[in-house]
């Protein structure tokens, strides 16, 4: 158990420290929120795990229960703080925040009040009554509170990283109410002198009963909610990376086609471009001006592109799927250079894809001429191992 407990609580203080020492500036919305929250994790975890509760009740006897206790009211409040934050108008969200944290600062006081009587008076069974009504009545209303507003923003949400992570987080809402519902148990139980639920007894399994209710139940809580919240900042990273190498991929691949482009219909080239450029750095932009300028080359072959080609590509190929019409329209594209280069238009016209038309976007345009620029390299080699089939 110690080995779980503060192996998760080091890394979640790692993981507060980055997310407020390591994020640069200007910070994102959300910047101390997130530590908050990431540091109360670490500090709830810290405390359920029994080398911890050894050495700080050591110096005050029965403190543990109380500093996990006030962690996860503080977890809690940074939870509905990052909530609120991400998702109202900055004057609304500063005005709950501000709400939130006057009730959470009265109930620590107060709880720390009621702990500090009953310790005097000999572990009041009556005192720790009031003590689990604090903690359970503010807890019970943060749980609800943010698992109404992560239920809501999942279905609103267009991003699968936030909609994942926000239902991973209801999930752990809802493991937190059943612990909540212990608590009350406890309380119940102690408000009617029954002594049913030995809250006070140490837990040395994660399983046994009451330990799953009073430890289990609220760690993995705790590690849902954590997990469900830094999802999209984990994968976001990840999700900029596989974007950028689609890109650089990408724009190598329509490269032989841009090229032969460029090279019959020179102004098409938005600007001057250096073979030896990183297309790393700034991958969206290129990518978007050489699909613009591909598109543009195609546009102005218009009047050498032959409908004759055409009949005959599309009788070759299955123009029901998306390969079948991009080879079509590679193989329209090559006569139409080579009948560009010989100065030849075309008797008939060819009639434009319908693929190409019904593309909307870059990465739906960039995927179509991908599409066609595998086809017409498949054909360019055909062509360099057979040269008397260009403009044949």
């Amino acid at each position: 158990m110690n080995a779980i407990f503060l192996g998760m609580a080091c890394l979640l203080a790692g993981a507060a420290g980055y997310w407020v020492l390591g994020r640069g500036t200007p910070r994102p919305t959300g910047t101390w929120a997130t530590g908050a929250l990431l540091g109360s994790f670490a500090l709830a975890f810290a405390s359920y795990a029994p080398l911890f509760e050894d050495a700080v009740e050591a110096v005050v006897p029965h403190v543990a229960r109380l500093l996990s206790n006030c962690a996860s009211l503080a977890a809690a409040t940074a939870v509905l703080a990052v909530s609120f934050q991400l998702n109202l108008e900055p004057t609304e969200a500063q005005r709950r925040v501000r709400l939130r944290l006057v009730l959470f600062a009265t109930t620590t006081l107060g709880m720390t009040t009621l702990f500090t009587c009953e310790q005097v008076m000999h572990r009041s069974p009556q005192v720790y009554a009031i003590y689990l009504l604090l903690f359970i009545s503010y807890l019970g209303f943060a749980i609800v509170d943010f698992l109404l507003q992560a239920v809501r923003q999942s279905k609103s949400t267009r991003r699968s990283s936030v909609r994942v992570g926000l239902r991973t987080a209801a999930v752990g809402c809802v493991i937190a109410l059943v612990y909540a519902g212990y608590k009350l148990a406890v309380l119940v139980s102690l408000g009617l002198g029954l002594r049913l639920v030995p809250d006070h007894a140490k837990c040395s399994s994660l399983v046994a009963a009451p330990c799953v209710f009073s430890v289990t139940s609220p760690a993995l809580a705790v590690l849902l909610i954590c997990l469900g919240l830094t999802l999209p900042a984990v994968t976001y990273p990840i999700s900029q990376a596989r974007r950028r190498r689609w890109e650089t991929q990408s724009f190598e691949a329509l490269g032989p086609l841009w090229q032969d482009l460029a090279a019959a219909i020179p102004e098409i080239v938005l600007s001057p471009s250096d073979p030896a450029e990183d297309t790393s750095a700034d991958s969206d932009f290129l990518l978007q001006r050489r699909v613009i300028e591909i598109g543009d080359g195609i546009l102005a072959l218009r009047p050498y592109r032959s409908r004759r080609v055409q009949e005959a590509a599309q009788k070759a190929f299955d123009v029901g799927r998306a390969k079948g019409a991009a080879a079509v329209e590679a193989a329209v594209v090559r006569e139409a250079l080579a009948a560009a280069k010989a100065g030849r238009f075309a008797d008939e016209v060819a009639v434009p894809s319908a693929e190409a038309a019904a593309r909307k976007d870059l990465r739906a345009d960039t995927e179509w001429l991908l599409l066609v620029a595998n086809a017409y390299q498949v054909e360019r080699v055909a062509d360099d191992n057979h040269p008397g089939r260009v403009g044949a």
